[in-house]
């Protein structure tokens, strides 16, 4: 399932995407399912 605001790469083409509608499924490129994004961390403020 799609979570809204989930960042996607595409590991063949470098291909980002953001996802603005939640639902069902898979998102697909260059025939290869996507990656999810980790959130980059913040950076700490000592």
């Amino acid at each position: 399932m799609n979570q809204l605001g989930k960042r996607f790469k595409c590991e063949v083409c470098g291909t980002e995407v953001l996802c603005t509608k939640a639902g069902d499924g898979t998102i697909i490129c260059c025939d290869k399912e996507m990656a999810l994004q980790e959130p980059k961390p913040l950076p700490s403020s000592d």
